[in-house]
């Protein structure tokens, strides 16, 4: 690696932190952002239909599992909200925060080093581990706070579809395989006939943050249809 994270450190100093604030405050102008396009032949995307989800977990210990995700950090977590409704007839709404994949990602916009970047095959955003220096101008750029430092390789992390492990393999990402109740969804956006996208023409869905510009590819189907607060 051509900048070790001593050096890099060292040489920007407090400037890490002036221009992450900067960083920051770019990525609420949309006029900064990069318009939607991709280069590649697919664009990945995914949906969680809070409708189906059930809160059991069962795809945050497969993430974990399949991709050797240490304790006390997560690549997906599964959030529940206070409960609704009255006993005994309460219900809960489960909601997934993960990285939403932006086609405008401002971690890959604010990266110093090309450690954040955009796979141009697939439309993923990923981290080449080597590049990273440890600056945490990602995780400060991130409007969606799902970026985290690796407590064992120092770079920073976050879902990537396991895009180097069952993607590799031909497989559907570790959370879509285990999910008892079929509520996630996975697939091509840019191919019109695929799973994803017969839910997106049939179904409500909603995205976290969009007035930001940062066009993510995590799509929601909304608990109790109609229902949706920001």
């Amino acid at each position: 690696m051509s900048c070790s994270r001593r050096n890099f450190l060292t040489g920007a100093g407090a400037v890490i932190f002036t221009t992450g604030v900067a960083g920051t405050a770019v990525i609420s102008s949309k006029k900064t952002l990069a318009s939607v396009q991709e280069d590649g032949d697919k664009r990945y995307g995914m949906i969680h239909d809070e409708t189906a989800c059930i809160g059991c977990t069962a795809c945050t210990e497969a993430c974990r599992e399949v991709n050797n995700v240490p304790e006390g950090v997560s690549r997906l977590e599964i959030v529940r909200s206070e409960p609704q409704g009255e006993f005994p007839n309460v219900d809960y709404r489960f909601t997934r925060n993960s990285c939403q994949h932006c086609d405008n990602a401002p971690c890959v916009m604010v990266c110093p080093t090309g450690a954040a970047y955009k796979d141009e095959k697939t439309g993923i955003i990923d981290v080449h581990q080597d590049k990273c220096v440890g600056c945490g101008y990602c995780l400060l750029a991130c409007p969606y706070q799902v970026r985290f430092f690796h407590p064992e390789n120092k770079s920073a992390d976050k879902c990537n579809f396991c895009r180097d492990t069952n993607l590799a393999q031909g497989k559907l990402p570790a959370c879509v395989e285990s999910c008892p109740t079929k509520a996630l969804v996975f697939g091509d956006l840019n191919d019109p006939s695929s799973e994803i996208n017969k839910v997106l023409n049939t179904q409500v869905v909603y995205r976290d943050k969009v007035h930001l510009g940062t066009s993510p590819k995590l799509y929601k189907v909304p608990h109790q249809k109609g229902e949706i607060s920001s």
